[in-house]
């Protein structure tokens, strides 16, 4: 029997089918791995070392789900002066000790991902080499194998919405055919802006333009399970 909602800007008793996706498109940071209270108190301690004075509820509304060399920029707005040139090669290696001895997968990601029966891949922010380390650490890669996609392959960052026509196009599926799981407003913009739908996870969104931003919402990852169908 087909699925249907009730459609909001209708009367009561209008309903339109539910869509049916063919491919599901994941972030990595704070979707499928717990990095990013992690990743973001690193860089708040290292910030606050230059003199920047921000906390964690800054750093989560303005820099989650961006490129690490626009949270730079913005640091040194801040401080008005240039970080140290080693500073990202050091965020680097404090965060991957952070996440080595303190990642683990969003709770209910990994039951998600065992009932997933549509093709589904991973597109990040992150280097290739940081997404294959995390998924490792947390237990996922053997979800993932080689359907991951990095910005740093096409050089281009959220929210321009092409890393998510990249990995769609890759996984053999146009933008309409692939629902794209989010947890921050710059990474659900750039999904919406290419002509996808999003479900963004909301349990740690700092950002209130968030939610205007997706398709539908959920707070626990295992709302998923019944969401698509699983």
């Amino acid at each position: 029997m087909e699925n249907y909602y009730r459609c909001p800007t209708q009367r009561l008793n209008f309903y339109k089918p539910m869509k049916e996706y063919k491919c599901v498109i994941f972030d990595c940071d704070g979707v499928l791995v717990d990095s990013e209270l992690l990743g973001n108190q690193v860089f708040v301690d290292m910030a606050n070392e230059q003199g920047a004075g921000i906390d964690i509820s800054y750093a989560m509304q303005h820099f989650k789900g961006g490129f690490l060399n626009d949270s730079i920029r913005q640091v040194e707005a801040i401080i008005q002066k240039q970080l140290p040139l080693d500073f990202e090669i050091e965020y680097r290696q404090r965060s991957y000790e952070m996440f080595s001895t303190h990642l683990k997968p969003v709770e209910g990601v990994e039951q998600v991902l065992s009932k997933l029966t549509l093709p589904f891949c991973v597109a990040s922010s992150g280097p290739q080499e940081k997404i294959k380390r995390n998924l490792a650490t947390a237990g996922l890669s053997s979800f993932f194998k080689n359907n991951i996609f990095s910005c740093y392959d096409i050089g281009k960052w959220k929210p321009d919405p092409a890393i998510y026509l990249y990995a769609s196009e890759s996984m053999g599926y146009s933008p309409n055919e692939c629902l794209v799981i989010e947890d921050s407003f710059k990474g659900a913009k750039a999904a919406t802006s290419g002509g996808f739908d999003v479900y963004g996870y909301t349990l740690l969104n700092e950002d209130p333009d968030f939610e205007k931003e997706v398709t539908k919402t959920f707070e626990q990852m295992e709302e998923l399970i019944s969401l698509l169908k699983l």
